[in-house]
């Protein structure tokens, strides 16, 4: 699978859920292309704005979509590492705010 594949796939799956790509779609297609080396890597797509351990079972809750998603996006207007936002956000309401991390500190590498 390649980074347009892998968006086309993404965006039919999670726009109906109320999850967007991110208007920059460089930025978008810089990140799947970083998923699908963590998916070359590890054997799973982990979030690319975080460390990966290795081991699935520890870093289950940021296989992208991460666990901390619907909170971030429901708070902040997008994720933490902003691939996927809500409609408002790519149409800059709420204003762009970072989003913090959410990972309890015990799970970062």
């Amino acid at each position: 699978m390649n980074a347009q594949e892998l968006y086309e796939k993404l965006k039919r799956v999670q726009e109906p859920k109320g999850y967007y790509f991110n208007k920059d779609t460089e930025y978008v297609f810089e990140l799947l292309n970083a998923l699908l080396v963590n998916k070359e890597r590890f054997g799973y797509m982990t979030c690319p704005c975080r460390l990966a351990s290795g081991d699935r079972e520890k870093d289950r809750d940021i296989i992208c979509p991460c666990d901390y998603r619907e909170a971030d996006v429901k708070e902040y207007g997008s994720c933490y590492c902003q691939l996927y936002v809500s409609r408002d956000w790519n149409e800059d309401n709420p204003p762009h705010e970072p989003v913090p991390e959410r990972r309890p500190p015990e799970k970062i590498i």
